[in-house]
């Protein structure tokens, strides 16, 4: 077995920005096109398979199960930079790193997005106490599960942020397997459930959200749209709900709490020249269909921190990488660029603690179901075991060695 290369080198035909998912799909897509001098920037030891982190809040997953080490991911026949990247000049065709810099001649920018944990008032200081978790991350993950099983009585609240954040559908996720919780153990009815969205409805695609919609009439869950968390009081279990549309605040004292924070683009990027100046969050501004830098052709970008206006998946990220190798050795040979993403994500919304819905959708929000001859717009078992078995293997052992 050919032993990884060592990154010696201060240039490379393609630096990849970052050894997550979009990093590492890109970069065994592109090994295995025959792109040798190729080095990934990833500073991480460990990797993480994300979507999971639902089920390790709701106690169906050890958390254990969702990481492996970095070097045992990275595809063999590209070097590894392990340094953080802190800036590019696009001007000059390099990256900045903690420790130097690498010049290239094509680019790849997918370092994911950041938390923003500060960005709420008092949302730090409420993850610190017994009371409220996050299945964002790893580390609070476990806790979700410790914060929402012995609750007997009180008020349970969920929220999601404006803007866009990683799997958007995560923070309804865990409010139904909580939810399917308590009414297993026959205390539901003794529990106000409050969950706070952001937008004007469950889901954007109508037919996925009537099958949200059954399950918060079957748990009876209090939903708030346009609704989001302005300010939170740790201390005194009291979060205080801004309602976009009005202007009204509301005070609401929690017995417990699931909250995602805020995201954006990592500080390097949207202080940078390659973010889009009207995206908020400093997100990299690409076309939306090739996944080329507007202003920068030598650039590309996928996953999380592009500014593409689809759902942050990573089933987004499955359809995107494809297009970033094409499009990127067509550049690379100085040819026209004819991959083109569409748009396409997936999420898949666990409706209780043995049921999913596979909600597949593109730019258009048209529903464009991938399994044929499966009704993937109700609650399903077979889609749960997707979730809970399929996916995982599909991405350790097929998505991450650029095979799909």
């Amino acid at each position: 077995m050919a032993r990884r290369r060592t990154a010696t080198k201060s240039h490379y035909r393609v630096v990849v920005i970052g050894g997550g998912d979009a990093g590492i799909s890109v970069a065994a897509r592109l090994c295995r096109k025959g792109v040798d001098d190729l080095a990934i920037v990833e500073p991480s030891a460990e990797h993480y398979y994300q979507p999971l982190w639902t089920l390790v809040g709701g106690g169906l997953v050890d958390a254990r199960k969702t990481v492996r080490r970095e070097a045992s991911l990275l595809p063999r026949r590209a070097a590894w930079i392990r340094d953080r990247a802190t800036g590019v000049d696009p001007e000059n065709r390099v990256v900045h790193l903690h420790g130097g810099s690498v010049s290239y001649d094509r680019l790849v920018v997918a370092p994911g997005i950041q938390l923003d944990w500060d960005a709420t008032p008092g949302l730090p200081e409420a993850m610190a106490t017994p009371f409220a978790s996050s299945n964002y991350s790893f580390a609070l993950a476990p806790k979700t599960w410790q914060v929402m099983r012995d609750v007997k009585r009180g008020t349970a609240v969920f929220t999601m942020p404006t803007g866009p954040i990683k799997c958007p559908g995560a923070p309804q996720k865990i409010a139904y397997l909580s939810a399917d919780h308590w009414r297993q153990q026959g205390v539901l009815g003794d529990i106000r459930v409050v969950l706070a969205l952001p937008g004007g409805g469950l889901f954007g695609v109508p037919v996925f959200a009537r099958a949200l919609e059954k399950a918060v009439e079957r748990y009876g869950i209090e939903v708030r749209f346009n609704t989001e968390v302005v300010e939170i009081d740790g201390d005194s279990r009291r979060v205080k709900l801004l309602d976009n549309t009005t202007g009204e605040k509301e005070f609401i004292d929690y017995d417990v709490m699931h909250t995602a924070p805020r995201q954006s683009a990592p500080d390097w990027v949207k202080h940078g020249p390659l973010a889009d100046p009207a995206s908020p969050g400093g997100f990299v501004e690409v076309d939306k269909h090739t996944l080329q830098h507007v202003r920068f052709p030598e650039i590309f970008a996928l996953g999380d921190v592009s500014n593409t206006p689809n759902s942050k998946t990573g089933a987004a990220i499955r359809k995107q990488a494809p297009v970033v190798v094409a499009n990127l050795l067509s550049s690379l040979a100085l040819e026209p660029l004819s991959a083109v993403y569409d748009g396409y994500g997936a999420c898949p919304f666990t409706t209780a603690r043995n049921r999913m819905v596979l909600a597949e959708f593109d730019y258009a929000c048209n529903p464009r179901p991938s399994i044929p001859f499966i009704d993937t717009t109700r609650e399903r078992y077979d889609m749960w075991l997707l979730k809970r078995y399929g996916l995982p293997f599909l991405y350790w052992n097929v998505l991450l060695r650029g095979l799909a």
